[in-house]
């Protein structure tokens, strides 16, 4: 009987799980802005204790709050409105030396590879053609209505009128000291990551923009506010970041002794800031296995996109808390951790 309902329960899992999943990508219009709010509200839950320590109302503390986050997003449209200038307002004549050299590019790769390309036509507006690049109208109108959305979200988990501890408690761990211990952990944990993950970001678009002074490469503050938004992208980012630039770079600098030690420069800034620091400020208990960031990363950014991508991480810290709360999954969460973890797991 009891081997008769554990295979039921397996066979339950196999349907349910696909099921969740194909929920979360259909409903991924309200699954995004409700889980990003969340993880807003967990950063500025610290400083409305604080407030409210002080006899500050609740209704005061969230006014702070979301001027706090309106302030942070002018600042983030004003430097994209700086990198937009200055790339509109480019005289160096940029675009046409990458049109001879991507064509240049490409009829060696023709030459090479067998590639078919027409040389007559512009590559670059090829490439960033309407039907390429999809409706800038419709594209805008989603961002404001996922802002819209996050904000509204983020009110109600400030005011409590979705109490995160209450639903664990109500729902996955139903008893009441584990669901305040998983809890505590879930947001110091998540705390760590956003602010950590947030400096470690913005010291990279810092340091990528300076390099690109340094050495003379167009459009400096796209490029930091660029490395900037894509570190938030756990290990790709940091990949594509250099990728990109390294292209941008071979095709505005000759190639020289400069254009190799900027390729090493903002490749040092990757390595120094997401391999070295990052590690070390996140700490030993926020270890997660690389091919479990890996598959995460995949699975979350097939189901929600680029927003999946960057809330890869939290989600699976999340996931990871809940499933050591719990005897029979404590062996998930060990795969999940980093190697010294998992190993002492094991031995428990």
């Amino acid at each position: 009987m009891l081997e008769q309902r554990r295979t039921t329960n397996v066979l339950l899992l196999f349907i349910v799980v696909p099921l969740v999943f194909y929920l979360l990508k259909i409903l991924s219009f309200i699954f995004i802005p409700l889980i990003s709010s969340m993880f807003i509200a967990l950063l500025f839950l610290p400083l409305m204790r604080w407030l409210g320590r002080r006899n500050v109302p609740r209704l005061i503390s969230i006014i702070i709050v979301i001027s706090l986050i309106v302030v942070g997003v002018m600042i983030g449209v004003e430097l994209v409105q700086l990198s937009s200038k200055q790339i509109l307002s480019n005289n160096t004549g940029f675009f046409a030396k990458a049109e001879v050299k991507i064509n240049d590019l490409m009829l060696y790769m023709q030459d090479k590879v067998g590639m078919e390309y027409n040389p007559d036509g512009n590559f670059l507006s090829q490439f960033f053609a309407k039907d390429n690049i999809g409706s800038t109208v419709d594209f805008v109108r989603k961002f404001l209505t996922n802002i819209l959305m996050i904000v509204f979200f983020t009110i109600l988990w400030l005011s409590e009128s979705i109490n995160m501890h209450q639903v664990l408690n109500n729902t996955i761990l139903k008893r009441k000291h584990t669901s305040v211990k998983a809890f505590i952990k879930i947001e110091r944990d998540l705390i760590t990551f956003i602010k950590v993950k947030f400096l470690v970001s913005a010291l990279t678009g810092l340091f990528t923009g300076l390099a690109c002074v340094y050495f003379e490469v167009s459009f400096p503050i796209f490029w930091g506010l660029f490395g900037f938004l894509i570190n938030f992208v756990q290990m790709v980012g940091s990949f594509i970041c250099v990728i990109l630039l390294s292209i941008f770079a071979f095709v505005e600098l000759d190639p020289t002794s400069a254009l190799l030690f900027f390729i090493i420069s903002i490749t040092g800034v990757q390595v120094v800031f997401g391999a070295i620091l990052e590690p070390i400020f996140m700490g030993k208990s926020f270890s997660i296995n690389v091919i479990a960031v890996l598959i995460m990363l995949m699975l979350w950014g097939f189901i929600w996109g680029i927003p999946g991508l960057i809330m890869a991480i939290p989600i699976t810290v999340f996931i990871k808390i809940i499933l050591e709360q719990f005897p029979n999954t404590k062996t998930i969460a060990s795969l999940l951790s980093g190697p010294e973890r998992s190993i002492k797991s094991i031995k428990k």
